[in-house]
């Protein structure tokens, strides 16, 4: 059903982005923070769901190092969530980490401490697919917003 690219046209990703964060307010705002993240995404390995020819997801992966990369960026259309185009988007970034020997793939997300409800399936999803919670960072974005920091282990890593 979906059709998940790989993009490196900056422009493409930073369109893509907009268009899905601005659509997805109870997961992604102030809006000054999307568009500061659709810069970011420009220089990022950058995964786009398809359905037809119209994005409706996407995921940009930050490489910290030769060991780990990030989800630094994911959205779903919340017309299209829970039909699997943000586990294939998933997938491709664990294929992406496998081909390039990373070993890990992390995330971090907000802590269910908040009761929150819109993340309380953004955690359930990111278990789903494999990730395990690891630490809750109470004061890397604020204190109304602790931080749950999430692991996958990918690979085996450097040879």
């Amino acid at each position: 059903m979906f059709e998940i690219r790989l993009i490196d046209d900056p422009d493409v990703k930073t369109a893509v982005t907009l268009r899905i964060m601005h659509s997805l307010p109870k997961w992604f705002s102030p809006p000054e923070d999307v568009d500061r993240k659709s810069v970011a995404h420009r220089e990022l390995p950058f995964f786009a769901a398809y359905d037809g020819g119209e994005p409706v997801g996407f995921t940009a992966l930050k490489i910290h190092n030769r060991f780990a990369a990030e989800i630094y960026g994911i959205g779903v259309l919340e017309s299209f969530q829970r039909r699997k185009a943000g586990s294939l988007m998933i997938g491709e970034a664990v294929k992406y980490c496998a081909v390039n020997n990373h070993s890990f793939l992390t995330v971090k997300t907000l802590d269910e401490s908040v009761g929150y409800a819109p993340y309380d399936g953004t955690r359930a999803f990111y278990e789903k697919m494999g990730f395990f919670p690891l630490e809750v960072f109470k004061n890397f974005w604020d204190e109304e917003n602790p931080c749950l920091f999430l692991i996958k282990i990918v690979g085996g890593g450097p040879n």
